[in-house]
């Protein structure tokens, strides 16, 4: 092929000396969506928390996976809450993205990106379960032998139950979104 090893040493010494990790999260944030953004955000705020005067190159995996664990641990308990699983999972999501570019960039190498070399938390089976039908039929029935206006509450329940929609789906409805014949 008639590449050295010269060659080699010589091609990885040419790379542009990296970023710390608050020079370069604002870059990121920039050129990213605004959903990315909001997904994100709170997480690139924490690695620069943790490690803003470090350049990208110098975390390994296991210090990312440090930095998983610390997030995880020190998660906001709510009511639903999977230990911390979903903040250790979106950590490493966001470091990935922030490597990706960091790789399209040319700060490093695509075999160096550490965020790769960590395994993202498996997600635990979701909780939520669906009303069970003998249950659904007590509500139904509640619904519409009860209440100020019994008819509407029975076709909110209704268009709940057939559409699977949510409270704010029910809230935005239009009279131009309902089709009268059906």
């Amino acid at each position: 092929m008639g590449i050295s090893a010269a060659d080699l040493i010589e091609a990885s010494a040419k790379r542009p000396l990296a970023p710390t990790f608050a020079e370069y999260v604002p870059v990121v944030a920039a050129a990213v969506c605004a959903g990315t953004r909001r997904a994100y955000g709170s997480y690139w705020k924490r690695v620069v928390e943790h490690w803003g005067q470090r350049r990208l190159n110098e975390p390994t995996p296991s210090e990312i996976e440090r930095l998983a664990e610390y997030v995880k641990t020190h998660v906001v308990a709510r009511r639903n809450a999977r230990v911390g699983r979903s903040a250790a999972e979106h950590l490493v999501a966001a470091l990935r993205c922030l490597y990706r570019r960091a790789v399209a960039d040319g700060f490093i190498a695509a075999s160096d990106n550490p965020a790769l070399k960590v395994a993202k938390p498996r997600r635990l089976p979701s909780t939520r379960r669906a009303v069970a039908d003998v249950r659904l039929a007590e509500i139904n029935a509640v619904a519409a032998s009860t209440g100020d206006d019994p008819a509407l509450d029975s076709l909110l329940l209704r268009l709940h139950t057939e559409t699977a929609c949510r409270r704010g789906g029910a809230l935005a409805l239009r009279p131009v979104d309902l089709d009268p014949d059906q």
